[in-house]
């Protein structure tokens, strides 16, 4: 039941603040046949709500556990001082990522809004709703890409011998080696031979190297990577050369986001069902992953080299920043998602002992994917007789080079392939669908009387599927990696530590802690630790603004490794990341100004500009109804242009 903000003080009792029961039933029905206006078209739909408690846990769970707890923070341990690197690890967790995780759940389930409206909370930095919007787009362009990239891999599996094992094949140049366990054929036996082979090509691939640095002549390039860049990418030989779309690689990419849309074009109630599947097969394919590395020679050596600590590194300002954009990244943070999966709650679920599951479950979950990973990798080593340090690499190098050469040592390697892929897929999966539920839940909330009403919501998901597939065209031409690389650098690391600073400061500063800390009792049933208080003042805004200046101090230009030699972005592409990145920033500051003009010819415009709006009956402290009616009073002498507001 909207409220507008005040009630009349005709509806009041003077001594109590209360409404009189005729007249608070007059206003529910004026106000329930205000939301149901008929626009002549079908009724206008409810919101949706989970269906079981456990749906909202698992949401969590399946978008923020993804692809970043496996393919980055194993590598950045190892990087960082191995065991050492869990010192500013737990510490971001404890101060930064769970109480802004609470942060953004606890908002939207008090607003029971999601992205845009939630930040309706402070009207002065609703800014912070269409940041966010913007970066969960972005994020969603470019992360369907690396879905797209596992499901042309996991089809190739499919084959009795992998086909990145070998060269000779039209996509290899004459550079092409590979070290890998074969079977001899046209003896009658079976052995398992090692050797280098170097084959020539008939028709060798043109390398280009374009603005390459520190290039390497007569360079070997194993058969992985050269499947990887040729075969796969087709990459170019720089941005300013984006050549042709590879069809195979649009196929791929259409069938992934027909999947996503599959998934949550009817709602929550279907995506949470679809949770069940894709939130905890990962796991299983993780443990058998683990069981059979573990049993690999060499397996030992690889995960005391992840733990092994090296304490002299906690004195690198760049692992401090590591470890903090780790895990923003990897608890989701600042992408307005989290807000729209709280929006969903029941307004009395207990999300703070979710909250608690979560952080276990996602910290856990990285800590256990190391295992996973450097287990195979250690293996590696051994077969391959180089140091783990040489075959150990960070984001799509090693789901799709490092990986897949150490499953072609494997016996029954294709079997193998084909567990690790679907595995890349699930985590994957559930990130990206919830991720889109986000971006479509705070359109859907934003223009509510048109979009929830018959199949129009569906429609709109498909066309912004569709808006989205056609961005994520552009990074799988041959040169879409440098397009990927620019989305991934730009949009979604350093900005989200900026906006998470002005989430803390909204609601801790402007909203009022006190009166969010009534609010989470009325909410729970019981108030919060206080140390969550006390991060949301102090501890978590600081840990966000350091993190952001360390950042910035130690900025370094985007590049890209190739095995050819280090890829410098032209001047021009850097400037096109920074806009990027301003694209989503700027809504902060552009939005406080807007509202500063909207409230300019107030008498009250301060107190408006850090007041919520559209607070409902529940929402509403005693002392808030109270309030309200003061402030009913006051306006009453204003201008019609506030009124109007």
């Amino acid at each position: 039941m909207a409220t507008n903000g005040f009630k009349s003080p005709a509806v009041f009792k003077p001594d109590t603040g209360e409404m009189d029961g005729v007249e608070k039933n007059q206003i529910e029905k004026k106000e329930k046949a205000a939301d149901e206006v008929d626009d002549g078209g079908p009724p206008m739909q409810k919101r949706e709500t989970w269906d079981r408690p456990i749906d909202f846990l698992l949401a969590c769970i399946g978008f923020s556990v993804g692809l970043g707890n496996v393919w980055r923070f194993p590598y950045l341990c190892y990087k960082n001082g191995g065991g050492a690197f869990l010192i500013p690890y737990l510490v971001g967790v404890v101060t930064g990522a769970v109480p802004l995780f609470y942060l953004e759940v606890a908002v939207g389930q008090f607003m029971t809004e999601s992205g845009l409206r939630a930040w309706k909370i402070c009207p002065l930095f609703m800014g912070i709703g269409w940041a966010t919007t913007v970066i969960v787009f972005f994020l969603d362009c470019y992360y369907n890409v690396i879905l797209a990239w596992a499901f042309y891999y996991l089809f190739a599996s499919f084959t009795s011998e992998l086909p990145w094992v070998t060269c000779g094949n039209w996509w290899n140049t004459d550079k092409c080696s590979a070290t890998f366990s074969f079977s001899p054929k046209g003896n009658g036996t079976t052995a398992n031979v090692t050797e280098m082979i170097a084959i020539t090509t008939q028709a060798p691939v043109n390398m280009s190297l374009g603005n390459m640095t520190n290039v390497t002549k007569d360079l070997s390039i194993d058969s992985v990577t050269e499947y990887w860049e040729h075969r796969v990418l087709g990459i170019s030989s720089g941005i300013d050369d984006m050549g042709t779309i590879k069809w195979d690689l649009a196929l791929c990419l259409l069938l992934a986001w027909i999947v996503v849309y599959v998934c949550i074009c009817k709602g929550i109630r279907t995506s949470g069902k679809v949770m069940y599947v894709t939130a905890t097969s990962p796991y299983i394919f993780m443990t058998i992953l683990l069981v059979r590395g573990c049993t690999l020679p060499g397996a030992v050596d690889g995960i005391i080299y992840y733990l092994k600590p090296d304490f002299a590194k906690l004195a690198n300002i760049q692992v401090w920043v590591d470890a903090g954009t780790q895990i923003f990244f990897s608890y989701s943070i600042a992408l307005g998602v989290l807000t729209a999966l709280g929006s969903y709650n029941d307004f009395h679920r207990n999300s703070y002992r979710d909250c608690i599951i979560f952080a276990s479950v996602n910290s856990g979950t990285s800590i256990f994917a190391g295992f996973v990973i450097f287990s195979t990798l250690g293996y590696m080593s051994y077969k391959q007789g180089i140091p783990v340090s040489e075959v150990a690499e960070s984001g799509p190098g090693l789901a799709f080079i490092a990986y897949p050469t150490a499953l072609a040592e494997m016996p029954v390697a294709p079997l193998w392939s084909v567990f690790f892929f679907i595995m890349v897929i699930l985590l994957g999966l559930d990130s990206q669908f919830v991720g889109v539920e986000g971006l479509i839940a705070a359109f859907v909330d934003e223009f509510a009387s048109t979009l929830r009403r018959g199949y129009r919501r569906e429609i709109f998901i498909g066309i912004m599927c569709f808006i989205m597939f056609l961005v994520g065209l552009s990074m799988v031409t041959n040169g879409g990696m440098y397009v990927f690389q620019l989305f991934d650098y730009y949009t979604g690391s350093r900005i989200i530590l900026f906006v998470a600073f002005f989430e803390c400061i909204a609601v801790a500063y402007l909203y009022g802690i006190n009166r969010f800390y009534d609010n989470l009792q009325m909410m729970l049933g019981f108030r919060p630790n206080p140390y969550m208080k006390w991060c949301w003042l102090v501890v978590s805004p600081i840990f966000c603004i350091a993190v952001f200046i360390m950042s910035a101090i130690n900025y370094s230009e985007l590049t890209y490794d190739r095995p050819a030699g280090k890829y410098i972005y032209p001047d021009w592409a850097v400037g096109i990341g920074w806009a990027l990145a301003c694209c989503s920033a700027i809504w902060i500051p552009l939005v406080a100004v807007y509202k500063a003009f909207q409230y300019a010819n107030c008498r009250r415009a301060c107190h408006r500009l850090i007041e919520p709006e559209d607070l409902k009956e529940h929402q509403l402290r005693p002392q808030d109804k109270r309030d309200d009616m003061q402030d009913f009073e006051n306006r009453a002498y204003e201008p019609d242009s506030f009124n109007k507001l």
